[in-house]
């Protein structure tokens, strides 16, 4: 065992108390850091599931139609144009195919599936519901939302003559698995469908208003023979959603939409959280830096005499810093692994003591490998960075006066 180490060690045995002392405080550290780390990113995942786990993380369609002036004129007077926004209409993305490849190739592209969406009307007997026409290949829709686990009776099978709707629509209809129901559009293009599955992804709006069926039937509803209206990415890197939509409109020139567009509420919520996390965390680094760097200042103190002894029978001042920065490497690293089973036993009682009506702990944790090494490195800093100023102090230490005067 080196010599620096072995010394640490004994310093660190001979005072008991204060290394258990400081030993607790790094504890109860680390456990606050592992444990706020591991509630914000569960409640994070859980929000980012609920929210994302219903829509494509970049959606891209043909650009809308443009801006055009109107002049009004007449004799003798100058009139000033204006600009008037055409209606938008349902339009196909010219040289979709082309564009899907394009798009499935970029880095960071997880799943890319081409969709046709528009408005149309659900219909049964005497109910008339207005809905959001999905079209979709399920092979590769699947990548994008896997509506499977979502299923409340059924399968999710989309063809000629079947389609998927939600549970608050097929209650409003009044249909259930086999049973026949129309859709129509506002151009009056109709046909008749058997529900294949019915879904519940959790919000009631979409519940109430999503049908998917074949991408065939709903180019042919929408008229869009051969087209598409959207593709819907999803990408490796969630917060890499709106750097993807912007290098996709800049190739394409298509209009490319990522979630952080269009749920900028969320967007500040997530930002917020771990801000707070983070102003929380950088404090109890302080206060256990402090914590170490004031024991370690005592102990030097404490041990002056046997410093000096130390310097006067040959040893060299790097040897003497390296014997502090031990202590306080050492005072870290178990710190850490005591704060990190801390942490987990905060985490995992948090999470038992609320749960939702599915079973799922209303207040989830995020305990990952990566969040125990990142809280272990950071202890383990910060127990070297607060060992430089008494390893400095007692460099500097002349051996002769400390031996006289102790």
């Amino acid at each position: 065992m080196p010599f620096e180490v072995l010394v640490a060690l004994r310093f660190l045995r001979e005072g008991r108390i204060q290394t258990l002392l400081i030993l607790s405080g790094i504890g109860v550290g680390v456990g606050v850091i592992v444990f706020l780390s591991a509630l914000i990113g569960g409640l994070q995942d859980s929000l980012i599931e609920r929210t994302l786990g219903t829509q494509a993380h970049v959606v891209v369609r043909a650009p809308e139609d443009v801006v055009r002036p109107v002049s009004e004129s007449s004799p003798g007077l100058a009139v000033a144009p204006r600009l008037e926004r055409p209606a938008q209409r349902l339009r196909s993305i010219v040289g979709w195919a082309q564009t899907l490849d394009l798009v499935r190739s970029l880095p960071g592209v997880r799943a890319a599936a081409p969709t046709v969406a528009g408005a149309a009307f659900a219909l049964r007997g005497l109910a008339n519901r207005s809905v959001a026409l999905r079209g979709v290949e399920p092979a590769s829709f699947r990548n994008i939302i896997d509506m499977a686990p979502r299923l409340t009776a059924g399968e999710f099978r989309v063809d000629a003559t079947n389609a998927v709707l939600g549970v608050e629509l097929a209650s409003d209809l009044g249909v259930s698995v086999g049973d026949k129901f129309r859709l129509e559009t506002p151009a009056g293009r109709s046909d008749v469908f058997l529900v294949a599955g019915i879904f519940d992804v959790g919000n009631k709006d979409l519940n109430e208003r999503w049908v998917f069926v074949s991408l065939r039937s709903a180019q042919t509803l929408l008229d869009l023979s051969g087209g598409i209206s959207t593709i819907e990415l999803k990408v490796e890197k969630i917060f890499d959603a709106e750097r993807a939509a912007g290098e996709i409109a800049a190739r394409t020139g298509l209009q490319a939409d990522s979630w952080m567009k269009l749920n900028r509420q969320l967007l500040v919520g997530l930002r917020s959280q771990s801000a707070s996390s983070w102003m929380i965390q950088f404090f109890v680094v302080v206060a256990v830096a402090l914590g170490i760097a004031s024991v370690l200042v005592v102990s030097v103190v404490q041990k002056s005499r046997e410093i000096g002894i130390l310097k006067a029978m040959g040893t060299r001042t790097i040897q003497v810093v390296r014997i502090f920065l031990v202590q306080g490497a050492v005072l870290g690293l178990a710190g850490s692994i005591l704060g990190s089973g801390i942490g987990a036993a905060l985490s995992y009682f948090f999470a038992s003591l609320a749960t939702n009506p599915d079973g799922s702990p209303t207040f989830p944790v995020n305990l990952s490998p990566v969040l125990f090494l990142g809280a272990a490195a950071v202890a383990t800093l910060t127990g070297l960075l607060a060992a430089v100023a008494p390893a400095e102090r007692a460099a500097s230490l002349d051996p002769a006066d400390v031996i006289r005067y102790g």
